[in-house]
């Protein structure tokens, strides 16, 4: 079976009514509630269908699996991440990436549960979450890329340098959200200087990929 055909396994089928489109969106808030508090494997259906007050087959009938249920969660959380990476266009490149940084920071923050299944891979080796995951990596990468490069396919070497930076914002970030202490906004500041020497770095062995100016400044100053 195929990941497309994996992941269509594992969302609803269309209801086809508004008031089942709103009753669906409120399952989903209350499972994101949830599993940021509680890991997975604590949670069973009877426990999710009394937190949310409902028959537990109105679960199934959504979602099909807790699985189900958990996958729409994290799919649900991670599209207003992807879609703030794509916003911004029109801003300077040094704001768009602050704004981007600054949106996807918040995400963790507030969704600690689904943060670390995605960059964790889910449950066990899961490959929907981990698709999921990849696709979130490269919506960030694309996002980057643009607000460095400009629209347009990127060399190997630089989308390789763009992911070698944002795997180890994935990491800075697991260890901010177990150990907060460290202001976001500095945690944002820091993240955008290391992307300025990656960008630097990017353009010393790839001249086709010149670092913005911004990053020659200082990686990161505001424009």
């Amino acid at each position: 079976m195929t990941h497309s055909q994996q992941r269509d396994t594992a969302r609803p089928r269309a209801r086809g009514t508004d008031r089942s489109v709103a009753r669906r969106a409120e399952l989903i808030a209350i499972g994101r509630t949830l599993f940021s508090d509680t890991s997975y494997d604590a949670l069973s259906m009877d426990d999710i269908a009394r937190h949310a007050q409902v028959a537990k087959g109105l679960i199934y009938y959504y979602f099909e699996s807790k699985r189900g249920y958990y996958l729409a969660i994290i799919e649900d959380s991670v599209a207003g991440l992807v879609t703030r990476a794509a916003e911004g266009q029109d801003l300077p490149p040094t704001q768009r990436l602050h704004r981007t940084l600054d949106g996807y920071l918040r995400y963790a923050e507030h969704n600690q549960a689904a943060y670390r299944a995605i960059v964790s891979g889910g449950v066990g080796f899961d490959a929907q979450v981990q698709e999921i995951r990849d696709g979130v990596r490269e919506a960030m990468i694309q996002a980057i890329a643009e607000g460095a490069y400009g629209p347009g396919r990127i060399a190997p070497l630089a989308r390789m340098g763009l992911l070698a930076w944002l795997c180890s914002v994935e990491g800075a970030t697991l260890d901010w959200i177990d150990r907060p202490g460290l202001p976001r906004e500095r945690l944002r500041e820091l993240l955008a200087k290391m992307l300025g020497g990656t960008l630097r770095a990017i353009e010393e062995l790839e001249p086709a990929h010149p670092a913005p100016s911004a990053a020659r400044r200082g990686a990161g100053a505001r424009d």
